[in-house]
């Protein structure tokens, strides 16, 4: 069940049953996006280059993408990885083909950052027309198009600034992290593009906005619970597992997602109980805990039997929301325990208030004098990493805020 996810495999997964991606009796399922053009052709004033991990397209792609995440030191530390990385890459990728067949085929994350691009250059170029216009660029870190490519697409438009915004709302060194290695790997190698400012958003845990949308997505899930049952119905915020090390390591990824669980039962009431926990952990080390089913199974040996499932750590849908939550727990977990009833609240995806609140971080940044987080800038308390040190102190040297 979890044997291809782990941080390293955030974006590769989607449902089992291709109709669960065009709304079906799996719960949680959402329908994929329509393809979007990008919202300008012409030169832009601004880009905002969206960072994420990404996930295949088709079948084809697999293979590579698996590849290039479990060589990725910044994902996953494996010993001797050059040989025992590719190794495993290639033993899983048929059982990964066909998890991807269970759900459609292939991720819909890059249709649904191109919508979420979309509208949100679409907003800022009405709220922030001092900075117009704007244009968003997707660089996923281990699919297509991947950040290398984008970087050069971006180049050719020779926009005047470039922000640099992460679309993981809590930093961790393995996803957020390695996406800004990269670019700092990709100019290393080439001259910077001349006339160009950069800065960047690495972190929004507590945007309000988001913490308002997930509480909209909950309580329109509790509305479909018996009123009678209703408020005994537990909240479980469901976040990709950390291997320990990382976590003694001081990386900041756990107490963040922690502070926008806080704001969405701040914004609930606290109605209903609730609980952290975490899912994908794979291989036999120590990983945070308790692990989403096994919460789920200790809660039904308690005498619970309704749940609602947040993806708290994700803005839209891929393969840890379609399969893992929607099917190997909503519909197979539930099938295997009995008599329960697992919900799961949707992903932000285009949610206007949600867009709204992706624009305001973006023109509040434009609009302030900080182009580069401190916090960014500090590493872990036990950071062994020199590419993790050179790499802030180059995106120290670049960064600053438009004119």
């Amino acid at each position: 069940m979890r044997a291809l996810n782990t941080l390293a495999f955030s974006r590769l997964q989607l449902p089992r049953h291709a109709r669960s991606i065009t709304g079906s009796s799996v719960p949680g399922a959402q329908a994929q996006p329509e393809p979007t053009p990008h919202q300008d052709t012409s030169r832009p004033k601004t880009a905002v280059l969206m960072l994420n991990m990404g996930g295949p397209q088709k079948a084809e792609e697999v293979g590579e993408y698996l590849l290039r995440i479990m060589t990725d030191r910044d994902m996953i530390q494996l010993p001797v990885q050059g040989y025992l990385g590719p190794y495993i890459a290639k033993r899983r990728t048929a059982d990964v083909i066909k998890k991807y067949a269970e759900i459609g085929g292939g991720s819909p994350i890059l249709k649904w950052t191109q919508l979420q691009g979309d509208l949100l250059c679409k907003k800022l170029d009405a709220i922030s027309p001092k900075t117009a216009p704007h244009k968003p660029y997707v660089a996923f870190r281990y699919a297509n198009p991947l950040t290398e490519k984008t970087l050069e697409d971006l180049e050719k438009d020779k926009p005047q600034h470039t922000v640099v915004f992460s679309q993981y709302p809590q930093y961790s060194c393995a996803t957020t992290g390695s996406s800004f290695n990269a670019i700092f790997t990709h100019y290393s190698k080439k001259p910077m593009p001349a006339g160009m400012s950069w800065s960047i958003i690495d972190r929004w845990a507590t945007n309000p906005k988001l913490a308002k949308v997930f509480a909209e997505r909950i309580t329109n899930e509790l509305s479909k619970f018996p009123e009678d049952i209703r408020k005994d119905v537990i909240i479980l915020f469901s976040a990709h597992s950390l291997p320990l090390k990382a976590v003694n390591r001081g990386d900041p990824y756990p107490s963040e997602v922690g502070a926008t669980v806080q704001l969405v039962m701040d914004q609930l009431g606290h109605c209903n109980p609730y609980s952290l926990v975490w899912q994908s952990k794979v291989g036999p080390l120590p990983w945070l805990a308790p692990f989403t089913d096994d919460a789920i199974k200790g809660y039904v040996k308690q005498g619970k039997k309704n749940f609602i499932l947040v993806p708290i750590a994700f803005v839209n849908e891929h393969i840890e929301t379609l399969h893992e939550l929607d099917i190997e727990y909503c519909h197979d977990l539930q099938k295997e325990l009995g008599e329960l009833n697992i919900k799961r609240a949707p992903a932000p995806n285009d949610h206007p208030l949600f867009i709204e609140g992706m624009a305001d971080i973006v023109k509040s940044h434009l609009e302030g004098k900080t182009a580069i987080n401190p916090k960014f800038l500090t590493r872990c308390p036990h950071c062994v990493n020199e590419r993790c040190h050179s790499s802030k102190q180059w995106w120290r040297s670049i960064c600053k805020l438009p004119a």
